[in-house]
């Protein structure tokens, strides 16, 4: 009767060493906790950040021989007078008396806005 009491013992103290052991890690807390990419508009460039997101969500409409609201931007200085008249900031950011764009589409990324926001500000260079 002590041999097996004294086994459960054994095997009670073996199994509670074991979990403890494999509850022990060295879990980094960048990859518990990542953190979201960074949101650089510090080095916003017409051709790659800007023209980019317009080719890919307004162009479709906003070309042609008869683009939608007879606004096309499908060039530097069509963008360029949609940005100095506050059509396009007014649009991607949803405000109010402005016509939200993409148009029946979500609403662009918060990076994507500050980027054209940055972009904008910085007097919409044709980099």
């Amino acid at each position: 009767m002590k041999a097996k009491l004294l086994k459960y013992v054994f095997f009670f103290f073996g199994m509670t060493t074991i979990i403890l052991l494999n509850s022990c890690t060295y879990d980094n807390i960048e990859d518990l906790y990542p953190q979201p990419p960074t949101c650089d508009t510090l080095n916003v460039t017409f051709a790659q950040d800007v023209l980019t997101v317009i080719d890919a969500n307004c162009t479709v409409c906003h070309s042609g021989s008869a683009p939608s609201g007879n606004l096309s931007l499908t060039n530097y200085a069509d963008i360029v007078v949609a940005a100095q008249n506050g059509s396009l900031i007014g649009v991607i950011n949803h405000r109010s008396g402005w016509s939200p764009m993409p148009k029946n589409g979500a609403k662009l990324d918060e990076c994507t806005i500050k980027k054209i926001e940055a972009w904008v500000a910085a007097g919409t260079p044709n980099n």
